[in-house]
């Protein structure tokens, strides 16, 4: 039976509780001792990124039942996504909200990292192993990171409606071809694609350069968030052209995925997150590892 506790009492278990919550966060970044060595990081090419997504597609035909059901919630969305089509005040925000996918798919994907690595350690691997991924012990590292992109992704959609409220706006278009009109039709209009395309390409090089291997890294091994993210980030400099054709080819697919009505991505976003897997492991070689 809980009693009810004095003001030093109940002041003391809150700096407890804030003591213990910080200590959890500073164990996310900096990892467990002993697991932090950082790894080293190969030179990849174009024909690796060709034979990620092949072992990728291998993957998806073992687990085809259970990616599906994994990935179900895109067309959720994208049905959700539709529905906001008709309402002409959210109409302006419909590509960058679909554009989005390119920056929080890494973090999506952390389940499907998951089947691949219990595939690769022979293993039982289903939905439900997969999400297993939420008692990992480098869960908290994995749920900073993901914070970390849904604030990138805020700011993408802040920065988009403030470029269409300077551009087109700041009035609601009168429906969907009156806005592809002005969008396509007007100088304005061009300003705007033209610009949400190049700042766009910016926001997606940052979560390239922060995600695309912290989170396999991070599925795999507890050594922190600032390994994992300084590890990701060293491959994109030492890859620069490799890493940005990966990132034109996750764009294409997830543009490809998500017509009509995102129902692709039931498909596209498994395939790139077994695909991302094996491209960690050509990329990073961890000290006494054979892979």
């Amino acid at each position: 039976m809980e009693t009810i506790k004095n003001p030093i009492e109940y002041t003391g278990q809150q700096v407890a509780n804030a003591t213990g919550w910080l200590a959890s966060v500073a164990r996310a970044i900096r990892g467990v001792a002993g697991e932090t060595a950082k790894p080293a990081t190969r030179r990849i090419t174009l024909g690796d990124l060709s034979e990620a997504l092949a072992e990728g597609w291998e993957d998806i035909g073992r687990f085809r039942s259970d990616v599906v059901a994994l990935c179900l919630i895109y067309p959720v969305i994208g049905v959700v996504i539709s529905v906001l089509a008709y309402d002409t005040a959210h109409l302006p925000l419909i590509f960058p909200i679909a554009a989005g996918f390119a920056l929080l798919g890494p973090f999506f994907a952390v389940s499907v990292y998951e089947l691949s690595k219990r595939r690769e350690d022979g293993r039982p691997a289903g939905w439900a192993d997969a999400l297993s991924v939420l008692a990992s012990p480098s869960f908290g590292a994995i749920f900073l990171l993901g914070l970390a992109l849904i604030a990138l992704y805020v700011a993408w959609l802040v920065f988009a409606q403030i470029l269409y409220d300077l551009t087109l706006g700041p009035g609601h278009p009168v429906s969907i071809a009156d806005f592809f009109d002005n969008a396509l039709g007007t100088t304005a209009g061009w300003v705007m694609i033209i610009g949400g395309t190049g700042v766009g390409f910016l926001f997606a090089l940052a979560a390239l350069a922060v995600a695309a291997f912290a989170f396999p890294i991070l599925a795999d091994r507890d050594v922190g968030l600032r390994v994992a993210v300084e590890t990701s980030i060293d491959v994109l400099r030492q890859n620069p052209g490799t890493m940005l054709a990966w990132g034109f080819l996750v764009a294409l697919f997830l543009v490809v995925g998500s017509l009509p009505a995102f129902v692709g991505l039931i498909f596209v976003m498994p395939l790139l997150g077994h695909a991302t897997w094996h491209l960690y492991r050509r990329a990073i070689a961890w000290p006494g590892a054979r892979n």
